[in-house]
């Protein structure tokens, strides 16, 4: 059973917590003990349950992700815990709350404090855990599929990188909105996570012809392409006329060389999409998609796949993990 906690002197002024931080980026991210401020007006201090770790954390260490704070700072994306103090202006939420947040970072440590409007409840039935690694990756596929690509039922959706973070949850809700979903991932064992997850057609990403491959299984309408090269042009070249291709990042390393005379001839989209930014140019579509994750997690219609459980303070093992592609769904440090 939950704890309820109480709003007192320790929750309303400073105290210690452990954090992940970086301090710049020519050294590794450290465990310290930091003073955490109280929160702001319209903050809440969150004791943190557990943190699930991203591939943009590895890139954050070394000043290679878009969103990356000047340092010194805070490492870790997303999080959940209990709220255990309200800033002066906040409302909706009370004391004891089960909340999962996406702080873009901050999610590293012990307690942190939070913007009120990054908090969403967490329904009963789903565990901390779960709900920390629910928001990036299945907000990232979701709002990729519906919102951007418009994928439809009885489309053939081709996912790369499919038992990765957010692969393996194109696959679930590809397969979901009721798509055929071909997916691409590198040895048997992580193919059978793929087809765990709703797969209905399994390539290896080392096959010499995945190409053919795709069109032999009628080519692709919609792809979900998170590696980049060579794993785009393959799936660039088995795309059918009227085709998206959705670009969701580039773990692989090489950047896609986009072709627009080939796009053009066959009517090709290419479409950029960074799940994190709409929080600050358009919240509203982002809010709307994580209630029905949640509602569908709720229902036992989808369930975050969890390769690794870690204490915070192995975090650099967990980070590594991530960075040699040893991890299969999520990874996540519980302090």
């Amino acid at each position: 059973m939950t704890k309820t906690p109480t709003l007192d002197a320790t929750t309303s002024s400073e105290i210690p917590t452990r954090a992940c931080r970086v301090a710049g980026f020519d050294r590794p991210p450290t465990l310290e003990k930091i003073v955490l401020p109280p929160p702001g007006p319209q903050e809440v201090r969150v004791a943190i349950h557990a943190s699930a770790l991203n591939f943009a954390d590895t890139l954050m260490c070394t000043g290679k992700y878009q969103d990356t704070p000047e340092p010194p700072f805070t490492l870790g994306l997303e999080l959940a815990g209990e709220v255990t103090a309200l800033g002066a202006d906040v409302t909706g939420l009370s004391l004891g709350q089960r909340v999962a947040v996406y702080a873009g970072q901050g999610g590293l440590a012990d307690t942190g404090n939070f913007p009120a409007d990054r908090c969403v409840p967490i329904p009963e039935g789903l565990s901390f855990a779960e709900a920390a690694a629910l928001q990036i990756a299945y907000g990232t596929s979701h709002m990729a599929l519906d919102y951007k690509a418009r994928l439809q039922p009885g489309e053939r959706l081709v996912v790369t990188g499919a038992a990765g973070g957010v692969g393996l949850t194109a696959v679930e809700i590809g397969k979901l909105m009721g798509a055929e979903v071909i997916a691409i991932a590198r040895g048997e064992e992580k193919l059978a996570i793929a087809k765990a997850a709703g797969a209905d057609h399994l390539i290896d990403a080392s096959a010499p012809d995945i190409r053919e491959q795709i069109k032999a299984l009628g080519g692709a309408d919609v792809v979900y392409e998170a590696v980049g090269e060579p794993l785009y042009e393959a799936c660039f070249r088995a795309s059918n006329p009227d085709g998206r291709i959705l670009l969701i990042g580039f773990a692989g390393g090489d950047l896609p060389r986009m072709k627009p005379n080939h796009m053009l001839v066959k009517n090709i989209t290419a479409i950029g999409f960074y799940w994190g930014s709409y929080l600050g140019f358009n919240p509203a579509p982002l809010r709307a998609s994580l209630k029905q994750l949640f509602d569908w997690a709720a229902e036992g219609r989808i369930k975050p796949h969890i390769s690794h459980h870690l204490p915070l303070e192995r975090f650099d093992e967990g980070l590594e993990l991530l960075r040699a592609r040893k991890a299969t769904g999520k990874v996540v440090l519980e302090p």
